[in-house]
């Protein structure tokens, strides 16, 4: 038996929603870098663009546990002396919440072309609403899939 090579016409795309209020943001980030990669299909090809696009609504409610919230995140501006951080508490409750969730499924993906490619089928959403409602995506339950997922807010 040959080992089967997904080709461009075997690739199904699929819309998927997933409502991030009150679920634990590495748990989330895992299972939307599996859904990108497409590797909880049977036909996953290592070096196909073949995973779901993924909407992540309610960002900005996502929960961190233990001492993650004060973890400090950092970047370089590029400049010499140029490094900032901020903690996730603080671009949680910033602005833009959803780099976060970016981020986080952005660091679980390889590093390459590739994974690149597949974050441009991701979507993040601080609120309730989002764009795609015409590709009527399929709502994936997150918080029912383990007891773990979830996490009530101190």
């Amino acid at each position: 038996m040959k080992t089967f090579s997904a080709t461009p016409a075997d690739i199904d795309k699929k819309w998927i929603l997933i409502d991030a209020e009150g679920v634990v943001l590495g748990r989330l980030a895992s299972i939307i870098a599996m859904r990108l990669r497409g590797k909880h299909k049977a036909s996953f090809t290592p070096n196909m663009d073949m995973g779901d696009n993924v909407i992540v609504i309610n960002a900005d409610k996502v929960q961190v546990t233990g001492k993650k919230r004060d973890k400090e995140n950092y970047w370089h501006t590029g400049y010499p002396g140029g490094i900032k951080s901020r903690t996730t508490g603080q671009i949680l409750e910033g602005d833009h919440p959803e780099r976060v969730v970016m981020q986080a499924v952005k660091r679980m993906l390889p590093g390459n072309r590739l994974s690149r490619r597949q974050m441009t089928n991701l979507r993040v959403y601080a609120g309730a609403e989002h764009p795609h409602e015409a590709q009527s995506p399929e709502v994936l339950d997150v918080k029912n899939k383990n007891s773990k997922n979830t996490r009530v807010a101190y």
